[in-house]
């Protein structure tokens, strides 16, 4: 991750493909960083909060924003995919993908996080890196036998890098690009590190997906882009690079994709799937104006349809709390107005956020065994995204009678 920041509310080039005027169809407001939570002797003062401006550059499909947030906030993080059982597999089956693309080369992993990937990766023999500047989680994956470069990636500490390894045969970031607000000296260290031979892996959130199912809540100070596979491979061009194949992930973070790029010079063929997905993109109106009008409308309607339900519950005495202190969540609470009027408190898995506060609406966080103890009728699922795993896990909380009320992709109650 870089850690270059600018300061404009608005972006006056598209961060990939570099085409002028990114369209701004959907202004969300001025929100705290999404994973600014709040300890409890800082409820009394003021978060710095910057304009959530989402853009789309209708030359490629980049929905972007602004990057705002102070340099090194990530060199102390809060998310972990560890906390959710779906990633732990997802990541298992990923290692075999990335160690066979390897071949006993070094594999590289930006935004290792808490060496989830690349532990399941060393399970298989390879030969690993983790590139993260967050000390407290380079801890953490260190205990997984994960060793990690803690720094931001850019084109110096990739030298260094290569100076200590050599060249990677594999390099992969997920769910991390798009926390990138300056793409292009990200690539530029890519080029440094890879091997002529070697390939870049992107698993990240899909814009297609971000559209078809108004996941606007995936936009936020720490989300800078939601990417198109178009997006992509226009900046790869600058690059000398191309994409060869692309797979589609819908169960992933609300519906991702995973992208391989490899040099020109290589003469790797692109797969089918490549021309398949660039054409569900195009067809689908991702570079129409109007496809994004129509997207801030429903937004609009979301947030009417789900505060009216919430006041219902709330005028029959209903007790509600959050599943999820995500920053997804935060995105979605903030905008819409949802503050402790509405919900008592959230939950959450990760034992780094309990007994912290959400930004902006100053929501307490709490372990998830609170909902025996507090006994709330309802669930407000804000992790959305993994609700038939949140569904399995409160076998207790259905037992009674409780309900959950999903947000995205349409508000509804599930019992």
């Amino acid at each position: 991750m870089t850690a270059e920041r600018t300061h404009a509310s608005t972006l006056t080039t598209c961060r990939a493909c570099k085409a002028p005027s990114p369209y701004l169809f959907l202004p969300l407001g001025d929100h705290a960083p999404g994973q600014m939570l709040i300890r409890p002797e800082d409820l009394d003062r003021e978060q710095p909060s910057f304009p959530l401006n989402t853009q789309v550059c209708l030359e490629c499909g980049l929905v972007e924003i602004a990057d705002q947030i102070p340099a090194d906030f990530f060199r102390h993080y809060l998310y972990v995919p560890s906390g959710a059982a779906r990633m732990h597999s997802h990541f298992s089956d990923f290692a075999r993908v990335l160690s066979d693309k390897a071949r006993g080369g070094l594999i590289v992993d930006i935004g290792s996080n808490d060496g989830l990937l690349l532990a399941g990766c060393n399970l298989l023999g390879c030969t690993t890196l983790g590139f993260d500047p967050a000390e407290n989680i380079a801890a953490m994956a260190a205990e997984r036998g994960v060793e990690t470069h803690i720094d931001y990636f850019y084109p110096a500490s990739a030298e260094l890098v290569r100076g200590q390894r050599g060249e990677a045969k594999v390099i992969v970031t997920t769910n991390t690009f798009n926390h990138i607000g300056d793409l292009h000296t990200f690539m530029e260290a890519i080029c440094i590190l890879l091997s002529p031979d070697g390939t870049f892996v992107i698993e990240v959130p899909r814009a297609k997906e971000y559209i078809d199912h108004t996941e606007f809540d995936n936009i936020y100070h720490e989300h800078v882009s939601e990417f198109s596979l178009l997006s992509i491979a226009k900046l790869a061009a600058f690059f000398d690079l191309e994409v060869t194949d692309a797979l589609s992930l819908p169960d992933i973070h609300g519906g991702s994709m995973r992208v391989f790029l490899n040099r020109k010079a290589a003469g790797i063929a692109p797969s089918p799937a490549v021309a398949e997905m660039l054409e569900d993109e195009l067809s689908g109106g991702m570079l129409e104006q109007a496809t994004y009008d129509r997207l801030a409308l429903d937004v609009a309607a979301m947030g009417v349809d789900i505060r009216t339900m919430l006041d219902e519950m709330k005028a029959q005495g209903l007790k509600i709390a959050g599943y999820g202190a995500s920053a997804r969540g935060n995105t979605l609470i903030t905008h819409f107005g949802i503050d402790g009027r509405y919900l008592d408190f959230l939950v959450d898995r990760n034992t780094l956020k309990h007994g912290l506060y959400s930004p902006n609406t100053r929501i307490p966080i709490r372990p998830v065994q609170a909902i025996e103890e507090e006994q709330p009728d309802v669930l407000f699922v804000l992790a959305w995204n993994f609700f038939d795993e949140i569904f399995e896990q409160q076998a207790a909380f259905r037992a009674r009678g409780g309900k959950f009320l999903v947000p995205l992709p349409i508000p509804r109650i599930v019992c």
